[in-house]
């Protein structure tokens, strides 16, 4: 019995010992009989990321490609009420003759090539006789217009200069609502600026600004002097052409509008190469369709566009469009509203066959229409 005992009492001293020497050590090994909490933790952030308190490495990126845009353009000057008078003329003839008066504006324009083109806003050299281009390494030289789109807001033109550092274009389709993003220009003439802000929204239409409108909205400060300046990302990337703003004092109030570049780039390119724009254009009106009309036409939902007006030989008249027609689809392709619309046939080649869905009586209809080239500047805006 009592070896019974030494070996029960030596068995206790062993694992009392073992339990002090796990508990002082390794106390994580003895559980305590608590419920296991859950918590997300986030990836340590690598140490070569920049620092989000300064977008210094981005703007650096862009700002040598950024120019000052200056143009002048002569006018009249405003007849005076004494032109009429033969006593006046008698005396001061010579002095009351209209005599040309220059008129001067400025704006921003993106190097896109070494070989010296620039883009910018078509509002920016509409009209001018003398464009010259302020470079960021202080250099002013002469430019000249290649070409401009009204209907987009856009233009190139081409300095003779080489080897000039050229901006990267980025993604605009990529962007998201709340990403940073920072405008680059010459507000109001006082010289290269940068202000930041985010993509407020994206798709932005109906505003009346353009004939076709696809905008990204921002609250980076935008001013008069900005127009055609670069809207880049956080990596200094070309996400943008900085193009109006809404206003009521002149200057900036948070809501600033730029071209995306993937627009901006297939004006560009097509400008480049033929010196205009052709879009497709099939010679309709159409309006949006609101919820009232989508439950008179016994819709399932507000979409497409009715057609308001269709001119008279037009591809939409030989395809057999009527006015009242609800067009659904453009080659497989949804059409939204009228601006999406409007859109869609732009980007179809002239010459080319398409199809069309639209709902006439309740009833589906496929048209064939062969597209048609877009007239240059349509007194209204026809699809």
């Amino acid at each position: 019995m009592k070896k019974l005992w030494l070996i029960f009492a030596q068995s206790v001293t062993i694992s009392l010992a073992i339990l002090f020497v796990l508990q002082t050590f390794k106390p994580d090994l003895i559980g305590r009989g608590e419920s296991t909490v859950t918590v997300r933790q986030a990836e340590p952030e690598p140490r070569s990321r920049p620092s989000s308190s300064s977008y210094s490495t981005a703007a650096k990126k862009a700002m040598p490609a950024v120019v000052n845009i200056f143009t002048s353009k002569e006018t009249s000057a405003a007849p005076t009420p004494f032109m009429d008078d033969p006593l006046f003329r008698h005396f001061f003839g010579d002095q009351l003759e209209e005599q040309p008066q220059r008129e001067n504006s400025l704006g921003s324009g993106v190097i896109v090539s070494p070989e010296g083109l620039i883009l910018t806003n078509h509002h920016v050299i509409e009209s001018a006789d003398e464009i010259e281009v302020a470079l960021a390494d202080g250099r002013t030289v002469p430019a000249r217009i290649v070409g401009s789109d009204p209907e987009t807001d856009l233009a190139v033109l081409k300095v003779d200069v080489k080897s000039l550092p050229s901006i990267t274009f980025g993604h605009s389709d990529k962007l998201n609502v709340g990403d940073v993003v920072l405008a680059i220009g010459n507000p109001f003439g006082v010289g290269q600026t940068v202000t930041q802000g985010i993509v407020s929204a994206l798709g932005r239409n109906h505003l009346g600004i353009t004939t076709f409108e696809n905008f990204i909205q921002t609250d980076a400060s935008i001013n008069p002097g900005n127009s055609g300046g670069a809207l880049i990302d956080a990596d200094g990337n070309l996400v943008g052409i900085n193009s109006a703003i809404y206003s009521r004092s002149g200057g900036s109030m948070g809501i600033g509008f730029a071209i995306p570049v993937s627009l901006a780039r297939q004006v560009m390119e097509q400008i480049i190469r033929q010196g205009s724009v052709t879009r497709g254009w099939i010679g309709v009106e159409a309006q949006d369709i609101t919820s009232e009309l989508a439950e008179s036409f016994k819709l399932k939902e507000a979409q497409g566009a009715l057609i308001a007006r269709v001119m008279r030989n037009s591809p939409a008249d030989k395809a057999g469009v009527r006015p009242g027609d609800i067009l659904l689809q453009i080659n497989g392709h949804a059409v939204i509203d009228s601006s999406g619309m409007l859109n869609l046939i732009a980007g179809l080649k002239p010459e080319r066959p398409a199809m069309l869905k639209i709902v006439r009586n309740q009833a589906e209809l496929e048209l064939p229409v062969v597209i048609g080239k877009r007239p240059a500047r349509p007194e209204t805006q026809r699809d």
